[in-house]
């Protein structure tokens, strides 16, 4: 499906009926919404599957991003769409699932429009904080040159194909038979200064760069994304579902993609030490934040999954596809509510569940 949004050209994935139960699909980085397809076969032919590409994502118009905005382009762009009668009907509040930066873009959606949001399942999101230091100066300039390029080759450590197999899983061999699938959503992310990495600015503090004012590596760092205190506050506050692979290497609390965690390392020389610039501890933000939702009235579960990396739903398909189902069924009966939570046994992954009093006990499925 194509709409006109905003002034844009949006290509959206949509299957299942315009009144089955309502499920928005938002992608993350340098993916598109094709990057759903492998979880999108097992989900429920009834529903009513929506999948948009972001803006510079698969085939949706490539506008730059107003990084000084954070992620509200991405998220205004979601909200204009759910108010099209081809997408859902009106009033239709979906069960918002989201992965990496597209969790980010849920958390301003949810924010800007609370009555639009029926659940929300994150997967692998960045901090509600934002995620790496640098901004667009931070990006490997020769990852970026091989995106523009459309290199599908496997010699390169800096090549899309080696970072899709390195890091968007712990395991290649989960990519199977749509690694070109899943490479081809990669290579769909349009690059330049308004998009993918956004402009670098130089700055005299360590590292020597800075966020700047466009593109997307800049709307999700610090200095313009941090959601965290308006994220609690959300009226309402719908039950969020958080699962990642307890061996992420890209949100993790040790992100190879947080220039401090290498500086640390001594994989980037200068680091002025942990006083002056500790690493990002990102998941342990995510669940302050959550604990923190949870005691104004909201309530979460945390699922992990050992030995997955960032894209669970790529590397535990069924595992996920039973979350999701899980969360629209309990959504639809209405069986969470604020300060409640009805866990499910999710395995092999390991069910935190955080409590109406802010603390987190272990649920059936650890």
């Amino acid at each position: 499906m194509e709409l006109t949004v905003r002034g844009l050209r949006h290509n959206l994935l949509v299957r299942g009926p315009v009144d089955g139960p309502p499920v928005l699909l938002i992608h993350g980085n340098c993916s598109s919404a094709a990057f759903w397809e492998p979880l999108v076969r097992l989900l429920p032919e009834h529903w009513r599957i929506v999948a948009p590409d972001l803006r510079g994502y698969g085939s949706t118009d490539a506008a730059p991003v107003d990084a000084t905005r954070g992620l509200r382009d991405f998220a205004d762009d979601l909200a204009a769409l759910l108010d099209e009668q081809e997408v859902f009907p009106a009033g239709t509040r979906p069960v918002v699932v989201a992965h990496s930066m597209g969790g980010g873009v849920a958390m301003q959606l949810l924010i800007d429009a609370p009555e639009r949001v029926a659940a929300l399942l994150l997967e692998a999101p960045l901090s509600p904080y934002g995620f790496g230091r640098g901004g667009a100066g931070a990006a490997n300039p020769d990852f970026v040159a091989r995106l523009e390029a459309g290199d599908r080759g496997d010699d390169s450590p800096a090549g899309p194909r080696t970072i899709l197999r390195t890091y968007y899983v712990a395991d290649p061999a989960s990519l199977g038979a749509d690694e070109e699938l899943l490479l081809d959503t990669v290579l769909s992310t349009a690059t330049g200064e308004g998009n993918y990495p956004g402009d670098a600015v130089a700055c005299d503090d360590w590292p020597g760069m800075g966020a700047g004012r466009r593109g997307v590596l800049n709307a999700m760092a610090p200095q313009w994304f941090d959601v965290a205190d308006d994220l609690v506050a959300v009226p309402g506050k719908p039950h969020v579902t958080w699962v990642r692979g307890a061996a992420d290497q890209i949100v993790s609390d040790t992100s190879l993609f947080d220039l401090a965690y290498l500086g640390k390392l001594g994989a980037v020389p200068g680091w002025p030490g942990e006083e002056l610039c500790p690493p990002q501890p990102m998941v342990t933000e995510t669940r302050a934040v959550l604990d923190r939702y949870t005691e104004a009235g909201g309530s979460y579960e945390e699922i992990v999954y050992e030995g997955v990396g960032h894209s669970p739903h790529i590397e535990r398909t069924a595992d996920f596809a039973a979350i999701v189902t899980r969360v629209v069924a309990d959504t639809a009966a209405g069986k969470v509510t604020p300060g409640k939570v009805t866990p499910g046994k999710v395995t092999p992954g390991k069910v935190t569940a955080g409590r109406a009093t802010g603390t987190a006990a272990d649920a059936p499925g650890r």
